[in-house]
């Protein structure tokens, strides 16, 4: 395969991991990274040790679609750091009062974008995809996205982003993501698939203060919350319901978008795939061992129950950011090779 060229929008936690994974992968080159107040781009590539330095401690740097300012404020849960923290901290960067719309303006030379932002709100990154479809963007548009509601939301611009010759990858992280893949690679032993079962443990190795998106997010899945009332939630209230948990929150029937992506593959009926999980915010060690467990007939009759785990050494970075970039890969070879619109990671496999 040819070089890669590709751009990172929001650099906090995915967005940090994602640049840094991507030395460990063949073909890759990030030449762009923006958050809500900067952007650098290189074609020659971007110096990845520099820029993740300079934005150290600067997490849930959010990117406002519109071109304005952030779509929350402190008391909405992103981190303040001032005008000259975060990417524009970097040698590399400069000051831009829409960031998005320069990356749009380079996108003949970027072959793919990453939108590691946050979903705070449901038509979040559909919104960001229809910047880059009217600023004439043809490329690969990716995305680790959770939610459920939100894969109809972008399957609705996929005559768009066919006519903009947009390949869109969605829910390509971890779940959904790698386990939506493994359960479409276990399905293949049955006729009919009965039931899915996804259960996912994550220990943040670095704690709540670089994960705070992925948290709030997290909590909006709680019976008492959902995205309106999580994201609304000051850092004192989040750190409450930490503490109410003991650091440890765990999650059953999670609205995750592994349901529909799989039933748009074919695999199953989306009632019939259940996600659940457990999250310790204050430990390194995974709670529990992720599993993605389908159970289905055989032509022959049978009832049996494939499993797949994931390692338990394997952090969340790991698991969200290689898929993440290995679904890049193959988004971009499907782009080239002409198949446009929308994607799950069910259906292609991630490039190594």
């Amino acid at each position: 395969m040819n070089e890669i060229t590709f751009a990172v929008l929001g650099t906090g936690g995915i967005g940090r991991r994602a640049l840094e994974v991507s030395q460990h992968k063949d073909a890759l080159t990030p030449v762009a990274a923006c958050d809500r107040h900067g952007v650098a781009v290189d074609f020659d590539g971007l110096d990845v040790d520099e820029l993740l330095a300079a934005t150290e401690g600067n997490i849930d740097n959010e990117v406002a679609t519109d071109g304005g300012t952030a779509t929350a404020d402190a008391e909405g849960g992103v981190k303040q750091h001032g005008e000259e923290r975060g990417v524009v901290a970097s040698s590399q960067a400069r000051r831009s009062g829409d960031p998005i719309q320069e990356i749009i303006d380079h996108g003949d030379r970027i072959d793919a974008v990453l939108l590691a932002l946050p979903n705070y709100e449901h038509d979040f990154i559909p919104r960001t995809a229809d910047r880059f479809a009217e600023g004439d963007y043809s490329g690969v548009m990716i995305d680790v996205l959770k939610r459920s509601r939100v894969i109809d939301m972008l399957d609705d611009r996929s005559e768009s982003f066919e006519d903009a010759g947009i390949t869109f990858v969605c829910g390509a992280g971890a779940t959904p993501g790698l386990l939506t893949g493994a359960a479409a690679l276990a399905a293949q032993s049955f006729v009919e698939v009965t039931d899915v079962d996804i259960w996912w443990g994550v220990g943040l190795k670095s704690g709540y203060e670089d994960n705070r998106g992925t948290v709030r997010e997290d909590i909006a899945h709680l019976p008492e919350y959902d995205i309106e009332t999580a994201r609304d939630l000051s850092e004192d209230e989040i750190e409450d319901v930490i503490d109410d948990h003991d650091g440890v929150i765990e999650f059953e029937d999670m609205e995750h978008a592994d349901d529909v992506l799989l039933e748009r593959a074919g695999i199953c009926d989306a009632e019939d795939v259940e996600v659940g999980g457990i999250l310790d915010v204050r430990n390194d060690e995974k709670p529990t061992t992720t599993t993605v467990r389908v159970t289905g007939r055989t032509f022959d009759g049978e009832t049996a129950t494939n499993t797949f785990r994931l390692g338990d050494e394997t952090s969340m970075e790991a698991n969200v950011n290689g898929p993440a970039l290995g679904y890049l890969k193959a988004g971009v070879r499907r782009n080239r090779a002409g198949e446009y619109g929308v994607f799950g990671p069910a259906d292609l496999m991630p490039g190594f």
